[in-house]
């Protein structure tokens, strides 16, 4: 468990925006995003508020996680650079606060998606908050340099959850969106811990990059993106593609690949500088890589939804 006695609090009060920082407001945004789509994609319709309301809960789950992730995560965000100006580390939110907050949130979007949607749903949300804290956050993060590729399985859930929100159940189709978010994720982190430099060094997290060397996580960033490659593309070919995602799916898995190829050929040889550029870019391509790909689906579920698929 995190050290919490060695976090203090500074003399400034918080504001609401710093309760709204522990809830990861950025991850968030993913999770409401692939969520909405997964609802969207399902061939079963849900009445708008139902499912403006259903996001909305999931979110708030999504949020919860990451509060819980923070209050457990103190210690080691006050010695990474890019973490040590969270709320509870920047001395702003006492640790049980954001603990009160992400428990008190979870138990909130869990019973209320519940009685808004299905409770099968409900349920897959609760696990999805478990898997995230309990799985990812306290067991695997500190102990296994797999930690982000098991662990990813939390942030690939959203799609499904929205799914299951509209069927009541589970699908080849969700599962694909689930594999895609699922396979993307480890280049996507990986790529940030190759620029990020020691700080998950320095944080004593054996993420690849501090376990494996930096030579053997690019070679992992191209294995994971060419068989991501291959899932994208063959979604194309299920309920959730058409032409208009097929298409989507070759250009971006193209340029994809073709900057995992660029990293792979990097060696310690080179300047530091030529090799946090490549990287970076690369990091940043994957957010619009999934972000594209995701709007695809939905693009190709509103094409279905009003009867135009047929005719492209």
């Amino acid at each position: 468990m995190s050290d919490t006695t060695s976090v203090h609090l500074g003399t400034t009060e918080a504001q609401f925006g710093d309760y709204l920082a522990l809830l990861k407001p950025r991850v968030m945004a993913l999770v409401v995003f692939t969520a909405f789509v997964g609802l969207l994609a399902a061939p079963v319709a849900v009445h708008p508020f139902v499912g403006m309301v259903s996001v909305l809960f999931i979110a708030v789950g999504g949020g919860a996680s990451g509060a819980l992730n923070m209050w457990w995560d103190a210690d080691i965000d006050r010695v990474m650079k890019r973490t040590r100006n969270r709320p509870i580390p920047a001395g702003l939110v006492a640790p049980e606060e954001a603990k009160a907050l992400g428990f008190a949130l979870s138990g909130f979007s869990v019973v209320m998606l519940g009685l808004a949607a299905n409770w099968f749903a409900a349920g897959f949300l609760a696990f999805t908050i478990f898997f995230y804290v309990a799985i990812y956050t306290m067991w695997l993060k500190r102990s296994t340099p797999q930690n982000i590729v098991i662990g990813g399985a939390a942030g690939a859930f959203p799609p499904m959850i929205g799914w299951a929100v509209a069927t009541g159940g589970v699908s080849v189709e969700g599962l694909l969106m689930f594999a895609l978010i699922f396979m993307w994720t480890p280049p996507h982190f990986w790529a940030l811990a190759l620029f990020m430099g020691d700080d998950y060094d320095n944080a004593d997290v054996p993420m690849l990059t501090v376990t494996h060397g930096r030579r053997a996580t690019r070679v992992y960033i191209l294995v994971y993106t060419v068989i991501l490659a291959l899932i994208a593309i063959g979604a194309g070919f299920s309920a959730i593609g058409g032409v208009i995602y097929l298409v989507t799916a070759l250009l971006l898995n193209i340029w994809f690949v073709i900057g995992a190829v660029k990293i792979w050929r990097r060696s310690e040889a080179d300047s530091a500088a030529d090799q946090f550029l490549v990287e970076r870019k690369f990091f940043k391509l994957s957010l619009f890589y999934l972000f594209a790909l995701f709007v695809a689906i939905l693009i190709e579920a509103g094409l279905d939804r009003f009867g135009i698929e047929g005719l492209l």
